[in-house]
């Protein structure tokens, strides 16, 4: 399999570093129109100094013609390269978010299926055993119909902005869409969307800022299409250690309960516990299944060994959440997720 890179920034070294390792890849094109950024990717993968390096991603497509290409850049830049890679035949992994509005991510829906392509937006989570757990418990019905979700992420985000003179580009809005509800908290906003298949329907946020021109803190309120109701607060200015991330989720059902914890520590060991209407005890959720990564879906789907985890609808479902807290917050009015849709899909 043919894959090119697009962006190489530190985000995709790590994924440059689980495809070398599999033997059905090929990289054969990256883009990144800062040198430096090229020679850094050529000194830390040696092996790969032949690849070419493009300056434009368009480029890329025409001259060696992926099969696929992963893409890690600033979240503004993720919609034009997802439908020109699309135009040009070649399925699409992108960094998260998606993209950065609900009518961006119906426009990436409607060209996946134009070009009859797979779209996988890299949400490390859907691999990952222990909410792979989470949603097959979900699904089997143990915890019964959901009724209510609180879900709380914190973490030192906005101390790590000044560091430097130069403002990274992710507190930039024009740039990032967004702050932290767009960078860490979408992992969360994601995966609790994902494992438990509710979808947003009302939403009220409020959110701060502190010196920045985008969101730090978020207090969101949503109603879900079902009935379900939700509290989801994305804390960015917060003690913690380096860009480790402290979690506090539970998930109620009319059977039970489940509960997640992270505890902020920078190896990732989540706590995870199934209780019960009527039972003391936590019930025993034996072993986890097997984990994976978001590369290796995105290969395995492509050459048919398996379905996609995180499809473009994930990103919409997020989009259409975070979307809808950002007008919230900016207008102190309740949102109706079906504002924000260009049409229906």
């Amino acid at each position: 399999m043919r894959l090119g890179l697009i962006g190489l920034g530190n985000n995709m070294l790590s994924h440059v570093g689980r495809l070398v390792q599999m033997p059905e890849v090929e990289i054969v094109g990256a883009v990144d129109p800062v040198p430096e950024m090229q020679a850094r990717f050529t000194e830390r993968y040696p092996q790969l100094a032949p690849v070419p390096i493009f300056g434009d991603h368009q480029e890329m497509l025409r001259s060696v013609k992926p099969d696929g290409v992963e893409i890690s850049t600033p979240h503004a830049l993720h919609f034009q390269q997802i439908t020109d890679s699309l135009a040009a035949g070649v399925h699409v992994l992108v960094e998260k978010p998606m993209v950065n509005s609900v009518r961006e991510a119906e426009d990436v829906i409607r060209a996946r299926d134009a070009a009859g392509k797979l779209v996988l937006v890299s949400y490390q989570r859907h691999t990952q055993p222990t909410f792979v757990k989470i949603k097959e418990l979900i699904d089997s019905g143990a915890i019964g119909e959901i009724e209510f979700v609180q879900a709380l992420q914190n973490q030192s985000w906005y101390a790590g902005k000044f560091r430097t003179p130069e403002l990274p580009w992710r507190v930039k809005k024009e740039i990032s869409g967004g702050g932290q509800l767009n960078d860490s908290g979408s992992h969360l906003v994601d995966i609790l969307l994902h494992v438990t298949g509710l979808e947003p329907e009302v939403v009220f946020a409020t959110q701060q800022s502190f010196k920045l021109e985008v969101d730090v803190n978020s207090a969101i309120t949503v109603r879900f299409t079902n009935g379900a109701a939700g509290n989801v607060s994305i804390v960015g200015q917060a003690p913690g250690i380096g860009g480790a991330v402290w979690e506090d989720v539970t998930i109620y059902g009319s059977k039970g309960a489940l509960y997640y914890r992270m505890l902020g520590q920078p190896e990732f060991k989540p706590k995870l516990e199934l209780r019960l209407v009527g039972q003391n005890e936590p019930v025993d959720l034996g072993e986890l299944p097997p984990g994976s990564t978001p590369d290796q879906n995105f290969v395995d789907a492509i050459l048919g060994r398996d379905t996609v985890k995180s499809p473009a609808e994930c990103g919409l479902r997020v989009m259409q959440l975070s979307e809808a807290a950002w007008k919230s917050a900016a207008s102190g009015q309740a949102v109706a997720v079906r504002a924000l849709s260009g049409a229906t899909l």
